[in-house]
């Protein structure tokens, strides 16, 4: 077996390709060589990705096994993206996000330093299927900087998840959360707030006071 790497690829310096891969995959609608991908330096693809043509990927960027990246997405710099995970057309990632294993998204926008847990799944599309003014209607989530998304949780299209929030494991969001909260539930509802949080074994006077986070203004 071997990479599949097509003409039009631009790959920084130091990054890696395992094998097997496909890199630079022509979407449909558009004919070989039309779009540019460019990755940067520093990074690893591991192997059985699939990343599309028309995408912009930052330095230090990772892949765990079996990730499909359509085209239309950029993301930034240090950005992690797990095992099994899809993203579909549209989305922008900021730096040092991490996207976990077999996470879905499409059209969604993504802060800095976001923490977004394994089997999270965002919807972009309020009446599926084949509303032809779907791509035009709510759109994806917007999830802003230094936000934490627990694991199987599933966010309705276009929300606007706060900055510095949590959304717990298994939770619905259906409405925006206000930054600085902690929601919960099937609907997402907020429960307390990020500042109430307790260090359960007492290392920290509370949680999230260790980098990134002593660096928010």
């Amino acid at each position: 077996m071997n990479n599949i790497l097509a003409a039009n690829v631009e790959i920084g310096e130091g990054t890696i390709i395992d094998i097997p891969s496909i890199i630079g995959k022509c979407p449909r609608g558009a004919a070989e060589g039309d779009l540019l991908l460019k990755i940067g330096r520093g990074g690893h693809i591991r192997p059985f990705t699939t990343i599309y043509a028309g995408s912009v990927m930052g330095d230090n960027f990772q892949t765990g096994q079996g990730v499909s990246i359509r085209e239309d997405n950029v993301i930034g710099n240090s950005v992690s993206v797990g095992t099994n995970s899809v993203l579909e057309f549209g989305n922008r990632i900021g730096d040092f996000s991490r996207v976990h294993s077999s996470c879905f998204m499409e059209m969604v926008t993504i802060g800095r330093h976001v923490f977004v847990g394994p089997n999270v799944v965002f919807t972009d599309d309020p009446h599926p299927m084949g509303c032809p003014r779907y791509k035009e209607c709510k759109g994806g989530a917007v999830v802003e900087d230094y936000v934490r998304i627990g694991a199987n949780s599933t966010i309705l299209p276009g929300v606007r998840i706060g900055r510095n929030s949590l959304v717990g494991a298994g939770s619905v969001v259906t409405r925006d959360v206000p930054p600085g909260s902690v929601v919960a539930g099937n609907p997402a509802k907020v429960i307390k707030q990020i500042d109430d949080l307790i260090c359960l074994k007492g290392f920290y006077e509370k949680p999230y006071v260790w980098h990134p986070y002593e660096e928010m203004e």
